[in-house]
């Protein structure tokens, strides 16, 4: 019987300070993780305003391919001229 009440006291005096200390290492650890989560939200939505524009630039994207392409035979073909000459 008496090594139950020393058990119960070494439990209680050894064991249970370090479960409390290493609890408090995961909850202060998770509290940065929260932090960061909320700092993602934030940029993210800051970002998200920011991409507002994006649908409007792709319309206009098929254009601006072939006015690159249109520049871009015509130079080849000043430089095949060149080339040959």
């Amino acid at each position: 019987m008496a090594l139950w009440w020393v058990g119960a006291i070494v439990l209680l005096v050894v064991v249970l300070p370090v479960v409390i200390a290493l609890l408090n290492r995961i909850l202060a650890a998770v509290e940065r993780i929260r932090d960061a989560a909320d700092d993602i939200l934030a940029d993210g939505v800051a970002l998200d305003d920011g991409l507002e524009p994006v649908p409007a630039l792709l319309a206009t994207t098929d254009e601006t391919i072939k006015e690159v392409q249109v520049g871009a035979v015509r130079y080849a073909g000043s430089v095949q001229k060149l080339l040959e000459g």
